[in-house]
């Protein structure tokens, strides 16, 4: 009799535990969204709408052509890339930690259909990572956690891939401010990369083991941490996951960006009209490389058009500069294979090829 209720209390503490870890990391995640992501969206959408733009391109702001590599670039690019997503930033901390410290395994994996087949689990990734809409590089934090904690490699990929390259608001910033080439492009290679590549990648890499053991835990990840045993663990956890995860990403998250920033006067050559096939090549590597703020791809796509670049180049930037970033490629190295991580860097550097020609043949 004793051990039965002695059962019977420890199931109904768990059952608690899970309830109550659920309601923890959803109030972090809406709050979190609600205050960085969908109330600026809100306000954003209306006045784009109305107005046909989104301000100028971050690589030269008011200037026609992006400034000679210097230490001053690097500073002023960090700034203005540092305003435009601190707020993402933070969010996407927040949700890596609470991913960790309150969301128990068993929901984290049902929310990524980890029962249902790589197929179904990739589409769950790609679908969540549409509400979040944030930036690869603030995608990054929570690629992380939710590969740490046993989502299977394509959804964890298909999340973070998803989440600047399929975000619904910036579709619609795209059909309002661009010809509708360039939306039905970023749609076709976008589809292509979440729900294709990443399967294709993590086979490549020979991740083809999913999470079947009693404790919902990966086969090929036995050190995923335990879920929390109490109120008071979850918040150490949570704290202590933050910390960890800014001390580690936000360093190396800056190094990067003042280089690529300083750089940019070389990587959007002034010339670069006048390239041919050679700028589409360059434009598929700098797009895949360098890093931009969410939606900040539009204003620079259309400062290269009025600057003369064909198609061919800009459509090289559709996808590519979005999808991924040198920073945020370092950002997920300790999460996903070194092989995982340049198979997806090549692939999207491959299709933003694939979109060069595509908007070339729509036009």
């Amino acid at each position: 009799m004793a051990a039965t209720e002695t059962a019977t209390t420890a199931a109904s503490g768990s059952r608690r535990a899970v309830l109550l870890g659920t309601i923890g990391f959803a109030v972090v995640a809406v709050a979190a969204l609600t205050w960085a992501k969908w109330l600026p969206y809100a306000q954003k959408l209306p006045a784009v709408v109305g107005g046909d733009s989104l301000g100028t391109s971050i690589v030269n702001g008011e200037a026609s052509t992006p400034p000679d590599p210097s230490w001053r670039s690097a500073m002023d690019y960090a700034v203005a890339y540092g305003l435009a997503i601190w707020p993402a930033l933070v969010a996407g901390l927040l949700l890596a930690a609470s991913v960790e410290a309150f969301l128990p395994r068993r929901r984290l994996l049902k929310l990524f259909q980890w029962d249902r087949g790589s197929a179904v689990s990739t589409a769950a990734g790609g679908a969540l990572s549409m509400s979040s809409m944030m930036c690869t590089c603030c995608a990054a934090p929570v690629a992380n956690s939710v590969r740490e904690r046993g989502v299977p490699m394509p959804s964890a990929l298909a999340y973070w891939l998803g989440n600047p390259v399929l975000n619904p608001v910036v579709l619609v910033f795209m059909a309002v401010v661009l010809p509708w080439q360039f939306v039905t492009v970023r749609v076709i290679t976008g589809v292509a990369l979440v729900f294709g590549v990443t399967l294709l990648v993590a086979r490549l890499a020979g991740d083809r083991k999913t999470v079947t053991d009693p404790v919902l835990r990966p086969e090929d990840d036995s050190s995923a941490p335990d879920d929390p045993v109490s109120m008071g663990d979850a918040l150490r956890r949570f704290f202590k996951t933050l910390l960890r995860l800014s001390l580690i990403l936000l360093p190396e998250y800056l190094i990067v960006v003042l280089l690529l920033g300083g750089l940019r006067g070389w990587l959007f050559p002034a010339g670069v009209a006048e390239w041919g096939l050679y700028a589409v090549l360059l434009f598929a590597v700098v797009g895949t490389l360098f890093v931009i703020p969410t939606a900040g791809e539009i204003p620079i796509i259309q400062g290269l058009v009025l600057l003369g670049v064909g198609l061919g180049p800009v459509g090289a930037l559709i996808l590519t500069l979005p999808a991924l970033s040198l920073p945020s490629m370092l950002m997920v190295r300790r999460a996903f294979p070194t092989r995982v991580v340049a198979a997806t860097g090549g692939s999207v550097a491959a299709l933003g090829l694939v979109g060069a020609g595509l908007l070339v043949v729509l036009s």
